[in-house]
């Protein structure tokens, strides 16, 4: 392909897309569904995938089915079956509380002959905010903000909510006991790791309410006392990988990061530009990755080290912000903005980045790109970049330019998606 023909923008848009697709649960379901059981086939779930989800068992599955998921407002799609409700995410709320409870009730009194078919994607911490006795709704929603803001990993995060919760870290499992359990997984975290998925809701977990109390303490998290109590007392501990209740339960991944990635490469290289496929679990502070993979953009646009032009450098997984402004932000626009400041506007590098969920932070917006031109205007508009950056304002920043990538529900999530487009050796 002739670099002056490259449209960056319309290019890593087309990346976005095929990646959006690949996790499709239309597409990636059906293979797993398990065969009909001697007795009733119940499917529960949450997350943002799971009433997607829950239509795919529906068009596919050939017999009687009955249940009940739990999706984020606005991802909710038509079923006959299987009931849907909408809850609140990433601060669950009422909504989400009397979901979960009927879940558990839903699935108590099974016996060996059923099936229980659990539908989980990311976002299903929120989505089932059963909290332990003792503690409240508003107590769940306190700790979940001070975690989303506290710049704690995913794992972290979900580390402490499995060890505050009466659903996750295989709670609901061990309560379709003795029913055989089959969970497909649309994997959202990095390494794809079971337990961290929504929490872990039917699976063993091997973490501690002292793993969970020296994360609280590590990020200086004020719990209130008697939500501390539970961690200090070892109330919260969770199912326990060898818990008889679970044996024979079957987990399948069916859509993942590394999926998504390599249909996106496929795409690319159709398009006639080399992909190059950097990780699919990588973590850390946003600005700070940020600046690595523009280092790395650098190294290509002038020395083609360690790849020629045109490439593009591809990546997933879930960086964090820790919150310091009091800007309108997430994670990928926060990327974005760190890589284009240490870009400096070099020619023939842009960059996109989206939440594959099409919600970047708490905003209806999936991410942002940038080009070669994107800090000119900014200051052409009178945006100082930098101050951007350091108000956690990257979706101010890409909306005030026309740059910010809107999907709507994309029915998936299979994390971040990272693309820097390199057109052409810059020296």
């Amino acid at each position: 392909m002739n670099n002056e023909t490259i449209n960056g923008r319309k290019l890593l848009e087309a990346l976005f897309k095929a990646a959006i697709a690949a996790a499709q649960p239309e597409h990636c379901v059906p293979p797993h569904l398990p065969p009909a059981p001697r007795g009733r086939l119940v499917v529960i779930g949450a997350g943002k995938a799971s009433a997607a989800m829950a239509r795919a068992v529906e068009r596919h599955y050939p017999g009687p089915l009955a249940g009940l998921v739990v999706t984020r407002y606005g991802y909710a799609v038509p079923c006959e079956r299987i009931e849907i409700v909408e809850a609140a995410h990433p601060v669950p709320d009422a909504a989400g509380f009397h979901a979960a409870g009927r879940m558990l009730d839903l699935v108590r009194g099974l016996d060996a002959d059923d099936t229980v078919l659990c539908l989980i994607s990311g976002g299903g911490s929120s989505l089932l905010p059963l909290p332990l006795p003792g503690i409240s709704l508003e107590d769940k929603q306190a700790v979940n903000r001070a975690l989303l803001a506290s710049g704690a990993s995913i794992g972290e995060m979900n580390c402490v909510r499995r060890h505050l919760s009466a659903i996750k870290g295989g709670r609901l499992a061990a309560a379709c006991h003795p029913a055989h359990v089959v969970t497909l997984l649309v994997s959202d975290v990095p390494g794809d790791d079971p337990c961290n998925i929504a929490s872990g809701p039917t699976v063993a977990d091997p973490s501690t309410c002292a793993d969970a109390l020296a994360i609280v303490r590590r990020y200086g998290i004020d719990l209130p006392p008697h939500v501390n109590t539970v961690l200090e007392s070892g109330a919260g501990e969770s199912v326990k990988p060898g818990d008889p209740r679970l044996a024979g339960h079957e987990v399948r991944l069916v859509a993942t990061p590394q999926m998504a990635l390599d249909a996106v490469a496929r795409v690319a290289r159709e398009a006639g530009i080399a992909a190059h496929i950097l990780g699919d679990s990588i973590e850390g502070e946003a600005r700070d990755v940020g600046k690595v993979m523009a280092g790395m953009a650098l190294q290509v646009a002038r020395h083609e080290q360690p790849f020629a032009a045109p490439c593009v450098l591809l990546s997933g997984g879930e960086t964090t912000v820790t919150v310091r402004g009091d800007g309108r932000g997430g994670r990928n626009v926060e990327f974005l903005l760190a890589a284009a400041i240490a870009l400096r506007g070099e020619s023939g590098v842009h960059g996109l980045a989206g939440d594959t969920d099409g919600v970047d932070g708490q905003d209806e917006i999936a991410g942002g790109y940038f080009s070669p031109t994107t800090l000119a205007r900014a200051f052409g508009l009178g945006i100082l970049p930098l101050h951007s950056l350091d108000r956690n304002d990257g979706h101010g920043f890409f909306q005030a330019l026309g740059d910010a990538v809107v999907t709507g529900p994309t029915l998936t999530n299979v994390n971040d998606f990272r693309a820097i487009l390199v057109t052409n050796r810059t020296r």
